[in-house]
């Protein structure tokens, strides 16, 4: 079987790394490429996670760029059409929600090529989310549908998804978690930061709901100063987070404040050994809310929704929307150690990739 496997954003790279690796062990039977669309570009957010995750080099890179949602995904379709014409393959295999998620699947589709649609059926019920439109599209295009959680089987039926075609493999994000755990311990992030384990706040934002609207990252920058007051917060900020700190005027709170460290995007390994000495994460980020419940560690989501809510009801996490007094009230919670109860939901084992490629061999008849 010809498998392409397509990568554009670096939740994809977390998500490809442990399949990748165990598509080692099938290469007499799977014929597997990888694509990189490019779609995020820059090296903190794409080389420097094939490095750490010991990605191998993309076969093809189509270095689409940054662009407007529309024209991002006519680029990736425009080049990855031509991908196709050489490669031929029987199979192409996408993860997530991402603008490559969508573009691919829609080219296969149109070409006849059978998909594979790796973390299916998260839903937010949200359509002013990008990603769940890309969610959507994707799930109703393809042919074998790879569920990471029991609600997102449940969400698929709901739609009309033949039960046949879904697979309930769990999170392959947990796989590349344990998968370099012993990697963790040998960062220096926290001495490089003064930080003490279970001593500060890790946070992370990039949604255009919190960091595109001046008055409410105004209003999370001014929070944050506050909680630093009672513990120390790193927070590694993202390229479009800083873009418009800077363009918002907002840079002033981040000086003179010891307490609040600032710092560029950090790679996979740096970020996890935070995540895991952490006394709580703060997060716009789904892939966080999932890690931290693997973790069990305090999550707090500046969302009004989230598409993972198994991270809710099993999980640690808690959604607080824009309610930034609760933010700062359930923080200071996890810093006196009041949290919920939580447990890690089912297949979250590190083991997903393995289902995962159990699964193609039964859908696509493998011998």
């Amino acid at each position: 079987m010809k498998l392409i496997n397509i990568v554009g954003a670096r939740p994809n790279f977390i998500k490809i790394a442990p399949l990748m690796f165990e598509l080692k062990n099938h290469i007499n039977k799977i014929d597997y490429k990888l694509i990189h669309t490019g779609q995020h570009y820059d090296i903190k957010m794409s080389q420097l996670f094939f490095d750490e995750l010991k990605i191998p080099k993309p076969d093809i890179n189509l270095e689409v760029g940054s662009d407007t949602q529309a024209k991002q995904v006519a680029k990736i379709m425009e080049k990855f059409d031509d991908v196709t014409e050489e490669l031929k393959p029987d199979v192409i295999l996408v993860a997530g929600d991402v603008n490559s998620t969508l573009a691919c699947s829609l080219v296969a589709a149109k070409k006849q090529i059978k998909i594979i649609h790796l973390e299916a059926g998260l839903r937010s019920y949200d359509r002013s989310m990008p990603e769940e439109i890309n969610r959507i599209v994707t799930d109703t295009l393809a042919d074998l549908l790879l569920a990471p959680s029991i609600d997102a089987v449940e969400n698929l039926l709901k739609e009309g998804i033949n039960k046949d075609k879904i697979k309930l493999v769990g999170n392959i994000m947990i796989d590349s978690l344990f998968m370099f755990k012993s990697f963790y311990d040998k960062s220096d992030v926290l001495q490089k930061f003064n930080l003490l384990p279970q001593r500060f706040g890790l946070i992370t934002l990039h949604r255009p709901s919190n960091v595109d609207d001046k008055l409410q990252l105004k209003r999370i920058l001014e929070s944050l100063d506050t909680l630093s007051k009672n513990i120390k917060i790193i927070f590694p900020v993202h390229p479009r987070t800083m873009k418009n700190i800077e363009n918002f005027n907002l840079k002033d709170y981040l000086k003179d404040n010891n307490n609040l460290i600032i710092t560029d995007p950090l790679g996979y390994i740096d970020f996890q050994a935070l995540m895991i000495n952490s006394k709580f994460v703060i997060t716009d980020s789904g892939g966080v809310q999932e890690e931290t419940t693997a973790l069990k560690i305090p999550c707090i989501t500046l969302r009004k929704n989230t598409e993972r809510p198994i991270t809710i009801t099993e999980g640690t996490n808690v959604i607080v929307g824009d309610d930034l007094e609760l933010m700062y009230k359930l923080a200071n919670d996890a810093i006196n150690n009041k949290w919920k109860n939580s447990k890690v939901p089912v297949f979250w084992d590190g083991n997903t990739s393995k289902r995962v490629i159990n699964a193609i061999y039964e859908a696509f008849e493998i011998l």
